[in-house]
């Protein structure tokens, strides 16, 4: 996942799109295997798309494809694949029905958002209609949550998913200080599985949240087993000593 925005490294905008990606794809048996930032530069751009795109099965991009003279993306893109950009026909004429039917003006800066990399497929957009694109295996996804959920909705079914992930919740009322060690045995006689541990604090203590993930049930059973053995015996009052 790119992330791509000046307005996300300055912090005026909290990302919401990569969390958003990383759920959908686990439950279609894809794995998220990085995210990264950048701003609307150019180079950086570039640089950042041919560093993934042949490191990874698919590659999502979030931003800078809308109508203003810094959403640079879609240059961006048809620069790191070498292929010319221009106005696609399908997209002039999709927006120039959609702005006449608002009474709106469809200006030169709204045709900005009509350019698309050649050979490129569409991505539909059900909210504003100026759509993404599909180079290669890099997906092209407006910048807005609630339009980039609907692009990945569009974008999902053509994806080739794996086993979904199967995943339990185990809570603990302990700290993970005192869980830490023993996770860790676990999770080395497990290999086929991840666990993780999750803090908590209720305002008067600490707890955890274990949660166990794997794609191989059998595996999934054993690991959740030792966990919740662990989790009785290291909550269990110690014995009494001395007289």
């Amino acid at each position: 996942m790119l992330a791509i925005g000046d307005e996300l490294l300055s912090g005026r905008t909290r990302d919401r799109n990569i969390g958003h990606l990383a759920g959908l794809l686990t439950l279609a048996g894809i794995d998220l295997k990085e995210a990264r930032i950048v701003g609307d530069e150019h180079a950086a751009i570039v640089a950042a798309v041919n560093a993934l795109r042949p490191r990874h099965t698919y590659v999502f991009t979030s931003g800078g494809i809308g109508p203003t003279h810094d959403d640079i993306t879609a240059d961006a893109i048809a620069d790191a694949f070498g292929v010319p950009i221009g106005h696609d026909p399908r997209v002039m004429a999709t927006l120039a029905a959609h702005y006449a039917e608002r009474g709106l003006e469809f200006t030169e800066a709204r045709k900005r958002m009509a350019r698309i990399p050649h050979g490129a497929g569409l991505i539909d957009n059900p909210v504003s209609k100026a759509p993404g694109f599909r180079l290669g295996n890099v997906h092209v996804l407006a910048g807005v949550p609630a339009i980039f959920e609907a692009m990945l909705d569009k974008v999902l079914p053509t994806l080739r998913g794996g086993e979904r992930m199967l995943s339990v919740a185990i809570d603990c009322g302990l700290p993970e200080g005192l869980i830490g060690t023993a996770l860790g045995a676990i999770q080395a006689r497990h290999p086929a599985t991840s666990i993780g541990s999750y803090p908590q604090y209720d305002g008067r203590r600490y707890s955890a949240q274990i949660v166990v993930r794997s794609r191989d049930r059998a595996a999934l059973a054993a690991a959740e087993a030792e966990v919740r053995v662990m989790v009785t015996e290291l909550s269990a009052p110690s014995p009494p000593t001395g007289k």
